[in-house]
């Protein structure tokens, strides 16, 4: 029998409109004005927005390996609970997602326990080192859904070329964290005012922005589809809005706590400030926010990095790089954007759902026929406070107190309510 969801404002062709969605078989089959007779009412969606699910493009779920801090049930969890239908997982793993083996299990575990559609990235290098190239034909076969070596830079220039050679031949993106290990100086947070003032080792903006300079004219010689991962500085921008302005296929991602924050937020040395690459100076972020604003950069994607209390709760040198981001990216952007004046509505909406599918041809990211039945129900009318407990492991983030407007209060995968609150 077809199942609707009713009376809500649907995000259809880029605007919310009123409409009643008409759902069989897992897919959207119409968008109606008048309601059919006999029909299941799946979620009576009045007063609320309904948006197409999210997608985020960069989380770390830490399974295996780093079960204590997240694992696939509760990262997909919290993932639902903020909105999320499809979620692709980094490979920083141990074991690292560096062979076919270790994939398959992952997906294993997927078809067991994840509550929305997950994906994970296959690393570049076997080990995430800069040496040796993975087989990226098995990798892809076993169903990888791009290639990267987050959490640290590929070092050698031979290695990247020749792994966009290889992903070039397979369709396949090359997706970079990008950092020159000889630009870290043993820093924590962004070389800066308040690394100066707390007198803690800065990370300076080049340890970034001089691989995407490196990599951009690599991706051209190889004709391979080149992803920044959470950009971050100002130079990193323009060397992406040049590599673009000259018809080299690179695209990038921000994330909400680079939008939103900057080193002037950093009083003391919390290390839930602390993450990889680190909040830049002011100037860094007006750069991000209108490198989003005018196309340079891509889509969002929250960088979800769970550790433990007991990991993060180390003094700020010592303490991982990371904070969550999947259950409140939502009410944090359209507070800190939307109800500002930045962007509107809508350019979230398609920042978080129509852009990160587009640029890695994923299914999904638009509500109308045919697409599958994955939404994000929204009430923009109601406010809260960030606090513990979190749907996630781990509680490591800056917002923690932040009061918010806006949330997500449905969320459903292939027409089924996964969250609801």
């Amino acid at each position: 029998m077809k199942k609707a969801i009713i009376n809500g404002k649907v995000f259809f062709e880029r605007k919310f409109q009123e409409k009643h969605i008409i759902i069989d078989d897992e897919k959207i089959t119409e968008l109606v004005d008048n309601l059919p007779e006999n029909i299941e009412i799946l979620l009576d969606a009045k007063g609320k927005y309904v948006s197409p699910g999210f997608i985020d493009v960069h989380v770390h779920l830490r399974e295996p390996g780093f079960t204590h801090k997240e694992t696939i049930k509760t990262g997909s969890e919290a993932a639902a609970s903020g909105g999320f239908t499809q979620i692709c997982a980094m490979p920083n793993t141990h074991p690292v997602m560096d062979n076919v083996q270790t994939v398959k299990e992952f997906y294993d575990i997927v078809r067991r326990e994840a509550k929305i559609k997950v994906y994970t990235y296959a690393a570049i290098t076997h080990s995430l080192k800069s040496e040796e190239l993975v087989d990226c034909k098995a990798l892809k076969e076993a169903g990888a859904f791009a290639f990267t070596n987050d959490g640290v830079g590929v070092q050698t220039s031979s290695v990247m070329y020749e792994a966009m050679q290889e992903a070039g031949k397979l369709g396949m993106a090359v997706v970079a964290h990008c950092e020159d290990n000889s630009l870290i100086y043993g820093g924590s947070l962004h070389q800066g005012k308040t690394s100066a003032k707390l007198g803690v080792a800065g990370i300076p903006n080049i340890c970034e922005s001089v691989q995407i300079a490196r990599d951009v004219l690599l991706a051209e010689a190889a004709h391979c589809h080149y992803h920044v991962c959470h950009l971050s500085a100002k130079e990193s921008v323009r060397a992406v809005r040049d590599a673009k302005q000259s018809g080299i296929w690179v695209t990038g991602e921000v994330t909400p706590h680079h939008l939103l924050l900057n080193e002037e937020d950093i009083t003391e040395k919390d290390p839930n400030f602390k993450m990889n690459p680190p909040l830049r100076s002011k100037e860094d972020q007006q750069a991000l926010i209108q490198g989003l604003l005018d196309g340079t950069i891509d889509c969002i994607a929250t960088d979800h990095a769970p550790h433990s209390e007991e990991e993060k709760n180390q003094p700020l040198e010592k303490a991982p790089f990371g904070i969550i981001g999947s259950e409140h990216a939502f009410s944090l952007l359209y507070t800190e954007l939307v109800e500002k004046g930045i962007c509107t509505l809508e350019q979230l909406i398609e920042w978080i759902t129509v852009k990160p599918a587009q640029v890695f041809g994923m299914q999904g990211g638009k509500i109308e026929a045919d697409q599958p039945a994955d939404f994000a129900v929204l009430n923009l009318d109601t406010s809260y406070v960030i606090e513990k407990p979190f749907v996630s492991k781990s509680s490591n983030t800056p917002f923690l107190g932040r009061k918010v407007q806006g949330k997500v209060t449905a969320t459903v995968v292939n027409g089924k309510i996964i969250y609801q609150i």
